[in-house]
């Protein structure tokens, strides 16, 4: 009775030590997973071209850096960007970044997040008069002006008409790029012919402002696209009334169809705005952020917002034209040299 007792006695204790270990191994399991930046990203929608490579590789950036991404597509429903917001929140992220669908409408939401101890990054478009903890974006003032200076460059001034189709008018990147461009066409003497703003960045708007405004694009010199999303939709309305090519258009975001109509000849320019470098610094921040680090770098400054100081990081863009888009477009790797020149193979540098 003794032995069995004994033998029981040892059975117990291996065990305990067995549970113990399972335990214990479980605990550090468990402290390694926690130790995971958690990110939720919501965007705005996925109808810009640009936004998918955004998406990719910020999500493979912070993979590397040990973060876990949670992406989230509102459609253009700001409703919906406010509930994903909400469900980020919920899940205790420790970062939320947000492409903003209509920046005003989500200060509340924006609010919520900080308020439960939640970092901000306000991506590409800043949230204003929030207390987000970092915009960063491309310079949207100097997209304004390389679009103006390319129209100058190319003959257009004194006595010249151009006709702005501009992105969506809650997109506050979208009075940036205008005004910039306005200042040029004042100073280079061309007359504005007509504003419009494209509601939700819909591209269609821009080609049924030209079908119903065929006296006022007879009269254009140049078009000006808030992006290249509208100007692929204003040049294949030119092109049906055989003016493509001959009204000078200029666009922003360097999508693959824009660069395809520089070298055919019927888009003048676009802007370049290195994504893999915005999602990738932005990458960074957010996993830094988490981790409550402060940002540093020589890149990050301030911007007043409202009544607050907002930490900024900026990007700048570059002007891409006939002369220069195989050296900025194809040597970068943005896009792909066969690609580009698809429709005109003859010209496709050897």
């Amino acid at each position: 009775m003794k032995r069995w007792c004994s033998f029981l006695l040892i059975i117990s204790l291996l065990f305990g030590v067995s549970a113990c270990g399972t335990s214990e191994s479980s605990k550090v399991s468990e402290t390694q997973e926690e130790k995971k930046i958690q990110i939720g990203l919501t965007f705005d929608s996925f109808v810009i071209e640009r936004w998918q490579r955004d998406r990719d590789v910020f999500v493979s950036v912070a993979k590397e850096l040990g973060a876990e991404v949670n992406v989230q597509n509102a459609n253009g429903d700001v409703e919906e960007q406010k509930r994903q917001i909400e469900y980020f929140i919920q899940k205790g992220m420790d970062v939320i970044v947000i492409i903003a669908i209509d920046p005003e409408a989500l200060r509340e939401s924006v609010a919520k997040a900080k308020d439960a101890g939640i970092k901000v990054v306000s991506y590409d478009r800043l949230i204003d008069d929030t207390e987000v903890d970092l915009y960063i974006s491309f310079d949207n003032e100097m997209v304004g002006t390389l679009m103006g200076e390319a129209l100058a460059d190319a003959g257009l001034g004194e006595g010249g008409y151009v006709i702005m189709l501009c992105g969506s008018p809650t997109d506050n990147n979208v009075p940036l790029v205008d005004g910039a461009f306005k200042k040029v066409m004042e100073k280079n003497r061309v007359t504005i012919l007509d504003i419009i703003h494209a509601e939700g960045w819909r591209a269609e708007i821009a080609s049924a402002y030209i079908y119903s405004h065929g006296v006022a694009i007879q009269q254009a010199d140049a078009i000006m696209c808030g992006n290249d999303d509208l100007a692929t939709q204003a040049v294949r309305a030119l092109a049906e009334t055989r003016q493509a090519g001959d009204i000078l258009v200029v666009g922003q975001d360097a999508d693959l169809a824009a660069c395809q109509r520089i070298v055919e000849g019927t888009q003048l320019m676009t802007v370049y705005k290195p994504v893999e470098r915005l999602a990738t610094r932005a990458a960074e921040a957010c996993v830094a952020l988490g981790r409550g680090e402060t940002l540093s770098g020589e890149d990050v400054t301030v911007i007043e917002s409202g009544a607050y100081s907002v930490p900024y990081i900026g990007l700048e863009p570059v002007s891409v034209n006939r002369d220069n888009i195989d050296e900025v477009i194809i040597g970068s790797g943005f896009h792909l040299k066969e690609d580009v020149y698809l429709n005109v193979p003859s010209q496709m540098p050897q």
